[in-house]
């Protein structure tokens, strides 16, 4: 076993050895050669022995960062007093008790610590389904190990929390950089290390055996030989040998554990709105309760546990509890049933809330297999060997680069020259002036010596290869975007014009094109880089076509059916683009050019504030780098859309990133995986369809929760400030306020297990704060004539009793009548249009059902008494019960009456909803 130094600088940024880390070490000026850190590293080009491994990953720890470990119960419970509503609970029990109103301030510290406890055990629980879960998609590196000293290295995958400092990894496109490195070999490589110092562009990565001059002192990210974790590799290959892990990168000290966090969702943004409306009400309502009850009925702070118990029963406590419940149980039920991992717990309820979907077609609307249609010359005329030459980038592109897995166009040209079967002349009949010159042009004919891999900047792929018996002479074989290739070949603008026209003509009518190059070099031993892209001889155009998957159109037509409208974001010519899409019933629409598609150039010229205008109209965009798409949806959201993304390459993290929602399938690349919220087991619009369903389960049933609960809690509170003011005792005590309300709590905790009804899942389902006030308002002063009208029946059943007994049986008829009013409310506002919808909710039913029984029973238990209620007369069950029937029919007939005025706010089910996408920018409400 090599023996590591105690201490050395060669260790490398943010590390001096692996045994002893120290966070943000400073950055040596004197650049170590890759054998120095090797050495310090107690490792060697060969990797680590699998043994040694092990030893030093348990001394350094898991290669995880801060934040992500698990967190522990007493700080989970702690977490759970910031929220908004059990703060204001808290402060309001703390103030109980600092007027000695003992059994107030008990019971509300007991909502508090049961609201704690149940909202701590659910985070716990979704927190190891979600590691579950995530493991199914955990990202691995790829590692080079010995069994001995005397075997051979192997290349492994391992996960990348068994990585440790000295392990040798190699780097592919799409994978994330799992540590902070040191290259040891690099071969075209550029990262994105947006994560640390937000670039947007990539970075050129090299292998430096010595300082660069002009670097000195300009820091550790601009230096080439290093590499960082959290940056992603967009091009190239490399080795590298791992300096540092965990919390002692780069990462995690510059970002402290909030790297890669996200704004704030949709769903974080409707419920704080919601929040602090309620917060407002609660915290104004003790002092006006004070304020009335000392000016119309001389009553000073002895009415203050009132007045806190009436605030009390404005809030809606569970609601962090069903929220996470809800959330956690529809992300494991989606996973076990659809394949669909949720990674982020509210982006279930954006997935209910998406309008706006937006993907590239490639793969998605169509097969990723393209298929060539046709090779012709700059003269449009049949021409083999345009097809060949690019199957020789081709080939040597796939053995050079490194690449994870192979570019579909690059397997769509070699499957079309195996059909066509190698050239007549062989291996002695390659060109020497031209194509075509002395025969076919045979690709195995060629022997690859560098390769310039295709990046979403460049647009085209380079592969360097010579022949044998030519010594001198080295060709490179240019492949990609026909603007690309054309700008970079030796030709007037006259001719450029022409062939661009061409190009133009064969793109509209759905094709896709590849254009091919090629130039003779003097051979060198140096490396070649892009400048060396200059000069070529145009040789043709490689036509390709896509063909559209079988499931596409269906799938679009029931997404449309949902109200989600589909945009399809794609880097193609705009004339193909529209070509699938019209194949597919996407008419695009809007401001746009000839063919209707918004071009990248259009979008270019467009402000902020018109792009919101035309993103939201049009369909399709072509030409998109990943900047025009992160950019589209950033227009769509601003317009008050919510948004998702679904992507699976490099290029789509910015648009991933910018989305409400990021999806991707399991097999895109490992930046993609790390960057979206939702990782589906296909990248199929089935399986997105099958996610937004469950998203919308989710949010039907919270939106139910609030919109119950707070018209019950606010009609109940209405009711108790105007008994308050006119009567002469206190309408209901406040130890009876708070028990009535941990009743209600219990009850609804139904809403987190209930299946909503079919029509709650036709229409995006959205939390708009305005649209909650404007119904609980509603049914809140329903609720509160209800309760009202019980001072009638209380007064005609009781109009013989007096004093403490009259007081008590009020007491105990208004608790009984509140909780069967509340049970009424979870029954008759469940949403869904017809009778039967609102029959199925059997959780609900019967959650109603026990709240009912609590109200009738409770007063006549040994607990009545001590709660200062007692026994009703028969009477008061009989007038109550004809209170209750006219309260449901008013409750049923408000509600119709509610859903004729407003469908947007509730499930239409006789609407097309083709025709209701098309004006849901007036349904919404920002």
């Amino acid at each position: 076993m090599n023996s590591v130094p105690e201490s050395s600088p060669a260790a490398g940024p943010g590390h001096t050895t692996f045994g002893a880390p120290t966070a943000v070490a400073r950055f040596p000026d004197a650049v170590p050669t890759p054998l120095q850190t090797l050495r310090a590293l107690g490792s060697g080009p060969r990797g680590l022995l699998e043994a040694e491994a092990e030893i030093r990953l348990a001394r350094t720890g898991e290669n995880v960062l801060p934040d992500r470990r698990p967190v522990r119960w007493p700080r989970r419970f702690l977490r759970s007093l910031r929220d908004p509503f059990t703060s204001v609970l808290l402060c309001l029990g703390l103030v109980s008790a600092l007027v000695a109103a003992w059994g107030t301030a008990c019971v509300i510290l007991a909502l508090v610590a049961v609201s704690c406890l149940l909202r701590s055990a659910e985070e716990h629980r979704a927190d190891r389904s979600s590691a579950t879960l995530r493991e199914l998609v955990a990202t691995t590196a790829t590692v080079v190990r010995r069994a001995s000293d005397d075997s051979p290295p192997r290349e492994r995958e391992v996960p990348v929390a068994d990585l440790v400092p000295g392990d040798v990894i190699r780097l592919r496109p799409g994978d994330v950089v799992p540590a902070d490195v040191r290259l040891l070999r690099a071969d075209g490589l550029t990262v994105h290390q947006s994560a640390l110092t937000g670039e947007s562009a990539p970075v050129v990565k090299q292998a430096l055996d010595l300082a660069d001059p002009a670097l000195s002192g300009a820091g550790p990210f601009a230096q080439p030989q290093w590499c960082f974790q959290g940056s992603g590799v967009t091009s190239g290959s490399g080795t590298a040998v791992i300096v540092a892990t965990g919390g002692e990168t780069r990462f995690a000290a510059a970002h402290d554990g909030r790297a890669g966090q996200r704004g704030a969702s949709a769903f974080d943004r409707s419920v704080r709105g919601i929040s602090w409306t309620l917060i407002r009400f609660m915290l104004l309502t003790p002092p006006l309760v004070l304020m009335a009850n000392a000016a119309l009925r001389g009553r000073g702070l002895e009415t203050l546990p009132f007045a806190v118990a009436v605030a009390v029963g404005l809030t809606p406590e569970m609601l962090p509890v069903i929220v996470t419940t809800t959330l956690a149980r529809g992300a494991a039920r989606l996973a076990r049933t659809g394949g669909v991992i949720v990674k982020r717990l509210p982006a279930l309820h954006d997935l209910g809330a998406v309008d706006v979907l937006c993907l590239d077609k490639t793969g998605t609307l169509t097969e990723d297999r393209p298929v060539v249609a046709a090779a012709t010359d700059g003269g449009d005329r049949h021409d083999p060997d345009v097809l060949r030459w690019a199957a020789v980038n081709a080939l040597w592109t796939l053995q050079l680069a490194d690449l994870p897995a192979a570019d579909a166009l690059d397997e769509a040209v070699l499957d079309a020259v195996d059909a066509d079967g190698p050239g007549a002349a062989g291996a002695d009949a390659v060109d020497a002036d031209g194509p075509g010159a002395a025969g076919a042009v045979d690709p195995d004919a060629y022997e690859g010596v560098a390769v310039l891999p295709f990046d979403p900047v460049r647009r085209v792929a380079t592969a360097v290869v010579r022949r044998p018996g030519r010594l001198g002479v080295h060709t490179l074989v240019t492949k990609g975007a026909v603007e690309a290739v054309l700008d970079r070949c030796a030709m007037d603008g006259e001719e450029r014009d022409r062939l661009l026209a061409l190009a133009d003509r064969k793109a509209a009518s759905g094709l896709r094109l590849l254009a091919v190059a090629r130039a003779d070099r003097t051979s060198r031993a140096g490396a070649y880089t892009s400048a060396d892209e200059r000069g070529l001889t145009f040789l043709g155009l490689v036509a390709l076509r896509d063909a559209v998957a079988p499931s596409a159109a269906d799938a679009l037509g029931v997404l449309a059916r949902r109200g989600v409208r589909v945009k399809v974001l794609t880097g193609d010519h705009p004339g193909t683009a529209a070509r699938v899409c019209a194949d597919l019933g996407l008419r695009p629409e809007g401001r746009s050019d000839a063919d209707g598609v918004v071009t990248a150039e259009l979008v270019n010229a467009l402000s902020d504030a018109e792009l919101v205008e035309v993103a939201d109209r049009a369909v399709v965009f072509a030409r998109c780098t990943p900047e025009h798409k992160a950019r589209i949806v950033s227009a769509l959201r601003a317009g008050g859309r919510t948004t998702g993304f679904l992507g699976d390459g490099v290029n789509d993290l910015p648009a991933l990133h910018a989305a409400d929602v990021g999806l991707c399938p399991r097999n895109a690349v490992d930046v993609a995986r790390e960057a979206a919220d939702v990782v589906l087991a296909e990248k199929d619009l089935t399986a997105i369809d099958r996610a937004v369903l469950a998203g919308r389960r989710s949010s039907g049933n919270i939106a139910a929760y609030l919109r119950i609960t707070l018209s019950s809690n606010l009609g109940n509170v209405i009711a108790m400030l105007t008994a308050g003011l006119l009567l002469p005792f206190l309408p209901m005590l406040p130890a009876q306020v708070l028990v009535q309300n941990l009743c209600f709590d219990a009850a609804q905790l139904a809403f987190a297990f209930d299946r909503p009804p079919a029509s709650v899942l036709r229409r995006p389902i959205a939390l708009r704060p305005r649209d909650f006030l404007r119904f609980i308002t509603g049914f809140g002063l329903l609720n509160a004539a209800a309760d009202l009208a019980t001072f009638g029946v209380l007064a005609l059943a009781l109009h013989n009793a007096s004093g403490d007994g009259g007081e008590a049986a009020f007491h105990a008829g208004w608790f009984t009548e509140n909780l069967l009013t509340q049970a009424l409310v979870m029954v008759l506002l469940r949403t869904g249009r017809s009778a039967a919808e609102r029959g199925a909710g059997g959780p609900l039913r019967a959650a109603a059902a026990g709240l009912a029984a609590v109200g009738v029973a409770l007063p006549l238990t040994p607990l009545g008494p001590l709660l200062g209620m007692s026994a009703l007369p028969p009477l008061y069950y009989l007038l109550l019960g004809s209170v209750l029937g006219l309260y449901a029919v008013g409750l049923t007939a408000a509600r119709r009456r509610y859903e004729r005025r407003h469908p947007a706010d509730v499930p239409d089910t006789a609407r097309g909803l083709i025709g209701a996408s098309r004006g849901a920018r007036s349904d919404r409400v920002s």
